[in-house]
């Protein structure tokens, strides 16, 4: 079984980084994941997150996404701080053990697409849009979006022509109300982080946000690159991506809101 696997390979880890279980079991999308908080004797509560692969399949973008979020990132935004890694091999398997800062606050939604109105402060918007353009000046070689596939998908998905990318920036890559904390906020999980249209950051939050019509509006007034071309290209791009996610069984839920938006760029 592969629950059984990755809480093999998880108990090994947290041995290995000196840290004893000390939390329940939270599982990423679909397995890939598993999280706990553990205790460390130097550190107190973190968090351990174990990353599963095929062994030959161990590298690229989301298996070194972390460890290089945490070279660019710690302490320049708020984020949970790396402190250690170990890598493991086992069952045709590679693993990947990240020890984290525990964030004890809880995230804004336990799902990506947001439900519920959310009633949050100034503060956390300006920090959030802080963090956003602190992410988006900084230089990467990474890749989170591709022109040829926006060329090759669009189509498919929207029944318009692929958009031409003309402004690029560093995007976190997921910015999703389940990414983000109540409170400070903390911007949870950069495994994707990479160059991506610009306002890449802030269509995704406002694409999984649409059914929380305040919350829309509250990102939009953010975010005012949404209003621009380059904020439009990157709507698109979003919406295309998620309509894919959903044509795969993540989220349908909110398609028909998906579609809504995507009228609105139509007629732009």
């Amino acid at each position: 079984m592969d629950q059984q696997r990755m809480r093999r390979a998880f108990t090994q880890s947290a041995r290995e980084l000196g840290t004893t279980i000390a939390g329940p079991e939270v599982w990423g999308w679909h397995g890939r994941t598993l999280s706990s908080r553990v205790h460390h004797p130097d550190r107190g509560s973190c968090r351990l997150r174990l990353l599963s692969a095929p062994q030959d399949k161990a590298f690229g973008k989301i298996w070194e996404g972390n460890r290089q979020a945490a070279v660019l990132f710690d302490g320049r935004v708020r984020k949970p701080l790396l402190y250690d890694t170990t890598e493991s091999v086992g069952d045709g398997c590679a693993y990947q053990a990240e020890l984290h800062q525990y964030v004890a606050e809880p995230v804004c939604s336990s799902s990506p697409v947001l439900s519920d109105e959310l009633d949050l402060p100034a503060q956390w918007w300006e920090s959030l849009r802080a963090d956003v353009e602190s992410v988006s000046s900084t230089a990467t070689d990474r890749v989170a979006a591709r022109q040829e596939w926006v060329n090759r998908t669009v189509p498919s998905f929207l029944d318009m022509p692929g958009p031409r990318i003309t402004d690029w920036a560093t995007a976190h890559g997921d910015l999703h109300p389940a990414n983000l904390t109540i409170r400070t906020p903390y911007v949870l999980d950069w495994e994707g982080f990479g160059m991506a249209p610009a306002g890449y950051d802030a269509a995704m939050l406002l694409a999984y946000s649409l059914y929380a019509t305040g919350f829309a509006d509250r990102v939009r007034d953010t975010f005012p690159v949404l209003e621009t071309e380059p904020g439009r290209v990157a709507q698109i791009i979003v919406m295309t991506e998620l309509l894919q996610s959903a044509s795969r069984g993540d989220h349908p839920e909110f398609v028909p809101a998906l579609h809504a938006l995507a009228a609105e760029m139509r007629s732009a």
